[in-house]
């Protein structure tokens, strides 16, 4: 990102920011960090990936690909970026009970980011509005077409690892990024302008199913969570062994992160606190598109939908040879859904088969 000289200082600030900054600290949004709106120097390695088919079936990005060009193509005249880190869960992974699925430590909580999130910028929001009636702002979650983590680096938020995701030196990596666009100047942090990766290729060289193109570049066609949330259909038989317990999105390339072994920072509820911190799979068979709607609409599995749910289910028993399932899979295989029944007797085939060892 080309970020323009300005002599603005924290004396320039408005009034308005110190209550800001002050209202997102109690609502546990962290590591504010500020900077201009300006063209996206990300734009072009975005175009460049999306034309590799790096994005997979994400069509979402070709389709609004200019609108990442500028901040502009989400709020016409915005000036000022303010870039927010929110944790989630940063406990230690404890190994998965059989018969259920892990969970990415993201939606433990059960609850979609989007609507907490939301929440907090509108707060944030109302917040500028009583004070500066005359400003526009718009908050912006992962939704939006923005280069959130080049302007979390440009923010001085942190440096872009080789995972791909935005690393800072005291929360690792276990943290969303949102952000709140206003169209007014406001005094801007420098730049977190150098990486403390260094020569360690931990991420890449976990990945299970071998996603990194190289460090920085990832094909999410093979990656874990894209193929456990994004993924409508059939997932490769070559990449579900690679899915082992994982049901639901996937964290080794950030188990493995020395930045995230650090002491963390904010305090650790036991794992057991969070209601999706596993899930169990035959449950997933049991249930219709009703009833997973009932149970399942506001927290981050709804965007899998039911098909992708029980698909990935039956990967993680096929994986763990889980004989008990045999009954719900059989069944299960003949659903009228053909991704589901595939699945399913593909995992009773895998369960089935004699040890390879």
């Amino acid at each position: 990102m080309t970020v323009p000289e300005t002599d603005s200082s924290h004396e320039d600030a408005p009034t308005w920011l110190a209550s800001v900054k002050a209202q997102a600290t109690e609502l546990g949004l962290v590591n504010l960090g500020i900077t201009p709106a300006v063209q996206a120097t990300g734009f072009a390695p975005l175009t460049e990936w999306i034309e590799s088919g790096y994005a997979a079936s994400m069509d979402y990005f070709a389709n609004r690909l200019d609108a990442y060009r500028h901040p502009r193509g989400v709020m016409p005249g915005v000036q000022s970026i303010m870039v927010f880190a929110w944790p989630y869960p940063t406990n230690p992974s404890q190994e998965t009970a059989p018969g259920n699925g892990q969970v990415a430590r993201y939606a433990w909580s059960g609850v979609d980011y989007h609507d907490s999130i939301h929440r907090m910028l509108k707060t944030l929001a109302r917040t500028i509005k009583q004070s500066a009636p005359e400003l526009r702002s718009r908050g912006c979650v992962d939704t939006a077409p923005l280069l959130e983590r080049e302007l979390g680096q440009a923010a001085g938020l942190g440096w872009t690892g080789k995972n791909t995701l935005l690393l800072n030196r005291n929360l690792g990596s276990y943290f969303f990024l949102c952000c709140l666009m206003v169209d007014c100047e406001l005094p801007y942090d420098d730049a977190f302008e150098s990486s403390h990766c260094g020569t360690c290729t931990a991420c890449l060289d976990h990945c299970p199913t071998d996603a990194f193109v190289e460090p920085g570049l990832m094909d999410a066609g093979k990656c874990i969570s894209y193929l456990t949330i994004e993924h409508r259909g059939s997932i490769d038989h070559d990449l579900r062994p690679g899915i082992g317990n994982w049901v639901f999105g996937c964290d080794v390339c950030q188990e493995v992160c020395p930045w995230n072994r650090k002491p963390a920072k904010q305090p650790r509820q036991s794992q057991q606190h969070y209601p999706l911190h596993e899930l169990d799979l035959l449950g997933l068979f049991s249930l219709d598109e009703d009833s997973f709607r009932a149970k399942y609409r506001k927290s981050p599995f709804w965007r899998t939908r039911l098909q992708g749910m029980q698909r990935n289910a039956a990967i993680v028993l096929g994986n763990q040879k889980a004989k008990h399932a045999l009954p719900v899979l059989t069944q299960a295989a003949k659903s009228d859904d053909a991704v589901v029944a595939e699945a399913c007797q593909w995992a009773i085939n895998e369960i089935n088969s004699p040890p390879t060892d």
